[in-house]
């Protein structure tokens, strides 16, 4: 296998536009096509073996390794920055031949109580650390407290901002607000990376949802992702094949690249694996990287690693082989 694994963006980053009501208004979803495009990517799009162990290496990449507990301790994050830097057991990559490929996750989550302890534990690997901000998870903090919660992580380190949109605007078709929200963000943000969580269980319809993601990549969004992941429903395919499409048409009319994030229920490889084949089959190669694609989660690298080794050994091994650190 041999390649390196690189963050590194050649992107240009997405400016945002001027608010664009057509835009939104000209939106429709058509939901048997969307269930149909789903079930039936699922029956003919598989990798096995040494390709399944390929893109499961470029999916421990694209994790974005999460924790978001009222318990969290500094030990805990610094645990997990360890595991960040070092996410597979080195005998497992000498024997895929990934032993100098500095293969590492590709970035770090927490609440902003929790950015200088993983800023401090990743120094010098690269490895960016999310905050996530705007009074997540319901977003429901005065507006200048979300703004001054942004600038702050960023002060501490933070180069990636995961913020919640307020669903209320998105459930009364109040476009404008949101846009004006969003932009809002993404200027407090400043250089920092702005993920925009819509928290799509929530918004009501897939037409809807399909709006706010094209409202939020208006706004200067550099990522849409779905959930919190504390949500009753959270990441699902259909949702988003929704947004990858919406993706595609602020591709189409901007020129600009805006990643994709699913979070929330993405807990094993095979999972894992479904949604990188509907991103290379719904926006292509470049979607495949750090720079475009991430996953929110917390337990799926443990699982990647176990399908590792049985790829090598022919045998699971118990969960405690694996440890967060």
């Amino acid at each position: 296998m041999g390649a390196q694994i690189h963050h590194l963006s050649t992107n240009q980053r997405n400016p945002g536009v001027s608010f664009r009501p057509e835009w939104v208004e000209s939106i429709r979803v058509n939901r048997s096509a969307i269930e149909r495009r789903i079930s039936t990517l699922a029956a003919r799009r598989t990798v096995k073996k040494e390709w399944q162990a390929a893109w499961l290496l470029k999916a421990i990449s694209l994790i974005d390794l999460t924790t978001l507990s009222g318990d969290d301790t500094a030990g805990r994050v610094q645990r997990l920055c360890a595991k960040a830097r070092q996410p597979v057991r080195t005998d497992l990559l000498a024997a895929l031949g990934m032993q100098n490929a500095h293969l590492t996750t590709g970035a770090i989550c927490v609440y902003h109580e929790m950015v200088p302890y993983a800023v401090k534990a990743l120094e010098g690997s690269g490895i960016p650390v999310a905050a996530v901000s705007t009074g997540f998870p319901a977003g429901l903090s005065p507006l200048e407290t979300r703004l001054a919660e942004i600038r702050a992580s960023v002060t501490a380190g933070a180069s990636e901002i995961d913020i919640v949109i307020s669903r209320r605007y998105v459930l009364t078709a109040n476009w404008q607000a949101l846009y004006d929200e969003v932009a809002a963000y993404r200027e407090a943000c400043g250089e920092a990376h702005l993920k925009t969580i819509l928290a799509t269980g929530q918004l009501g319809s897939m037409t809807k949802v399909a709006k706010a993601s094209m409202i939020c990549m208006m706004a200067g969004a550099d990522f849409i992702k779905t959930s919190t992941g504390m949500e009753k429903v959270n990441a699902t395919q259909g949702v988003s094949l929704i947004m990858m499409r919406m993706i595609r048409e602020y591709l189409g009319q901007t020129g600009y690249k805006i990643g994709f994030k699913p979070a929330g229920g993405i807990s094993n490889a095979k999972t894992a694996l479904q949604y990188m084949v509907l991103a290379k089959e719904e926006l292509g190669h470049d979607w495949l990287q750090p720079d475009l694609l991430r996953f929110g989660a917390s337990s799926l690298l443990g699982d990647i690693e176990r399908q590792l080794e049985h790829f090598i050994t022919g045998h699971y091994s118990a969960a405690n082989r694996h440890p967060m650190g």
